[in-house]
């Protein structure tokens, strides 16, 4: 009986240390990403980001300057993938023209959404 009491308070120690690993490993490259604008790789995967409490990314279109904060549970990616192998597939909505759309780059990641939806105004209200 006090094993299996020994053994739940080491397996709760541990599964606290293993997320604190994975958010200071995912602030670490936010922080770098953020700040100095890369290197990508290496990068945290899936799962840690969101087992460290980092749910959001932020990315940033190369051509327009559009924002955007994707939440990473609805990536549909293996956990398992590392973030930099995300980049080569986000491409900007607000730009794209035909089957051409420019590359975006990954700013940092958040523990909520900083970046509101865009809101779309039609061009005749624009004016008014």
């Amino acid at each position: 009986m006090a094993a299996k009491i020994r053994a739940d308070g080491a397996r709760a120690t541990a599964t606290k240390a293993i997320r604190e690993a994975d958010r200071a490993d995912a602030e670490a490259w936010s922080i770098r990403m953020e700040g100095q604008g890369g290197p990508a790789q290496p990068s945290p995967t899936i799962a840690q980001c969101l087992n460290g409490g980092l749910g959001w990314l932020e990315i940033q279109c190369n051509r327009c300057e559009t924002k955007a904060s994707l939440p990473l549970d609805a990536i549909r990616r293996p956990r398992d993938t590392p973030l930099w192998k995300l980049e080569a597939s986000l491409k900007c909505r607000s730009c794209r023209r035909g089957r051409t759309a420019p590359p975006v780059h990954m700013i940092k990641l958040t523990k909520t959404r900083e970046i509101t939806p865009y809101k779309w105004v039609h061009p005749d209200e624009e004016e008014r």
